[in-house]
């Protein structure tokens, strides 16, 4: 199906895929709303209500679960919402979902066995992890911890996230498709902080450790319990080597080769994300 000229909600529309599909979508002129607690209409996960009025006179959805798909409870909301999609006569979804979660793909089928249009989009790592999200303090401070070892996983660039979604979006043939999003190579998290120092031309320590200790480290640093707990999946369970395999969903989308983790660190670096008095 063809969107061009119907109404798109983004939800997580000022995260880290959210925005910058915005971006391009208004680039392209397509009537956007943007989901999230701060706009108007307000749409708020943990908030039902909210649903309806950021639904009204929508015709496709980019549904972006925040804080994941492999959370408890998200297959609920998912469900929960899609009915309230079909019920506001949403002829498309698209859904951001993560590679190698059992949960995720309950959503995936959720969204599957709606009766409307979709396109899940499974992603790996963000890239943008390191710069904007939980990882960019330790990456200033110059020592990376985490519960990692030498598994290694095809980070994404959540630019490319944003062309994929903008492009099934707006263009036909990708309805009942799933693509597997990846970069162009296989990383560890210790080969990445590497690259991320020689972009930054500055030296940061990788450090692994047991989940055990990395669980205090995250309650020492004020963490809810639940934010631990889904932490450590991701890093013991997801990151088990399931992942440490590429895909071709950028190219089989947008005709082009996925951004290498190197030029996101360059270009990162060259923005002074990392510069160590930044923070």
């Amino acid at each position: 199906m063809t969107q061009h000229s119907s109404r798109i909600l983004v939800l997580g529309g000022t995260g880290k895929t959210g925005r910058r599909i915005v971006e391009r979508l208004r680039e392209r002129e397509v009537d956007v709303r943007v989901g999230s607690r701060s706009a108007d209409p307000a749409f708020d996960w943990e908030d039902p209500a909210t649903w309806a009025p950021a639904l009204r006179d929508v015709s496709a959805v980019y549904v972006s679960f925040y804080p994941d798909l492999a959370v408890p409870g998200a297959s609920a909301a998912i469900e929960a919402f899609t009915q309230a999609a079909t019920s506001a006569g949403v002829q498309y979804l698209v859904l951001l979902s993560g590679r190698g979660e059992e949960e995720a793909q309950v959503c995936e089928r959720i969204v599957a066995d709606s009766g409307i249009a979709w396109t899940v989009l499974r992603a790996s790592w963000f890239s943008q992890n390191f710069s904007e999200n939980f990882l960019v303090g330790p990456v200033l401070e110059g020592e990376v911890v985490l519960p990692v070892g030498d598994i290694p996983e095809p980070f994404v660039d959540t630019d490319d996230i944003a062309d994929v979604a903008v492009a099934v979006l707006t263009e036909d043939g990708h309805n009942e498709r799933i693509y597997e999003l990846t970069g162009p190579r296989l990383l560890t998290f210790a080969d990445a902080v590497a690259e991320i120092g020689a972009a930054a031309g500055r030296h940061i320590d990788f450090v692994p450790v047991g989940a055990d200790d990395y669980a205090v480290v995250l309650k020492e640093a004020g963490l809810p319990h639940d934010d631990i707990d889904f932490l450590i999946y991701l890093f013991t369970t997801v990151l088990d080597g399931r992942n440490a395999h590429l895909e071709d969903g950028v190219r089989q989308v947008l005709g082009r080769a996925p951004r290498d983790f190197a030029d996101y660190a360059r270009a990162t670096a060259a923005a002074g994300t990392w510069n160590a008095d930044a923070s």
